[in-house]
């Protein structure tokens, strides 16, 4: 099993590859600098919300509030900015409020014991309507004078490469440590793996899920960011969009099982390459809002079907309505 799992991996890679050839072929206008540029812009604000979510999902559970994580405190900060207030005071209260809203969504799942997929659907839909309701005087908060020299987070380059994919590429490697190197990163996929036995054998399990979703919503926020830097303002009504299935499209396809206790880094790599990919060349070819989510859906259905067969839940790792 572990074998054909790693062949999943290479599969999903050479669909990639494949998919990049066809359309760098036939499809006018893909293989530009201009749109490798938005491609790499998007497909690094994917990959860094899927880290994000990985991170989750390791550990059994599923954030659908990541995107007002994405959206919220980093439009916090442009519109205190904007506001008259100074940039590293804005951005110490969006992060402040960051940790807060991670926090409600641990304590919610690990101690209210709410099952995750509710828990984080309620609190993103809260956090979403008191940023629209109060915080936000427009849907679109715009740049301003006291923002200049922050949007190199997400434009322009370093040795040539955008600055966009080093942010991603510093977030994998944050996460890869986090996860492969600390006992933190040992205890989420112990609890993931099998949530009772990590429980009796003395692993903190509610504090080490309260911690997932904090750094999970402060990954979120750091994406919001770079995505703000890189568009020069940030459109809070994001949250309505289909980013969110996305970005457990790109978990999911990469190879981390929703079951838990599986994936890594590479598999969001993997995932977000193909993902990125298969959006920009639908959005060049003009297929229309509803197509494309159509043609997502199937895929996530195929994925998640996959899924369930490469990692199917047993008699002692089953826990109905963990998520």
């Amino acid at each position: 099993m572990k074998r054909f799992r790693f062949n999943q991996q290479e599969i999903v890679f050479a669909v990639f590859a494949l998919l990049f050839l066809v359309f760098s072929i036939f499809l006018n206008g893909f293989l530009t600098a201009d749109n490798m540029l938005t491609l790499l812009q998007n497909v690094a604000v994917l990959g860094i919300l899927g880290l994000a979510m990985a991170i989750v999902v390791i550990g059994r559970g599923i954030d659908i509030s990541l995107i007002a994580a994405l959206a919220v405190p980093p439009g916090l900060v442009l519109q205190m900015v904007q506001n008259g207030h100074s940039l590293p005071f804005s951005l110490v209260t969006a992060v402040l409020l960051t940790i807060a809203f991670g926090l409600v969504n641990g304590w919610l799942i690990a101690y209210a014991e709410v099952p995750s997929l509710f828990a984080t659907l309620a609190s993103g839909l809260l956090l979403a309507g008191l940023g629209q309701a109060v915080l936000f005087q427009l849907d679109v908060v715009q740049w301003s004078a006291g923002m200049n020299g922050f949007e190199r987070l997400g434009q322009g380059t370093i040795l040539g490469i955008p600055t966009s994919i080093v942010m991603f590429a510093i977030a994998c490697i944050v996460v890869a440590f986090l996860l492969r190197q600390t006992r933190w990163g040992a205890y989420i996929y112990a609890i993931g793996d099998n949530p009772y036995a990590a429980r009796v054998t003395g692993i903190p399990s509610r504090p080490i899920i309260v911690l997932q979703y904090v750094v999970a919503a402060l990954i979120g926020c750091f994406a919001g960011l770079v995505m703000a830097a890189s568009v020069n303002s940030m459109p809070t009504r994001i949250f309505n969009s289909t980013l969110i299935y996305d970005v457990i499209l790109v978990v999911v396809l990469g190879g981390i099982g929703l079951s838990g206790g599986r994936g890594g880094v590479l598999n969001v790599i993997i995932g977000t390459l193909l993902i990125g990919t298969m959006l920009n060349g639908m959005t060049i070819m003009d297929i229309s809002y509803a197509g494309q989510n159509l043609i997502k859906g199937v895929v996530l259905l195929l994925a998640v079907i996959t899924d369930s067969f490469l990692n199917p839940r047993n008699e002692e790792t089953a826990q109905q309505g963990d998520i």
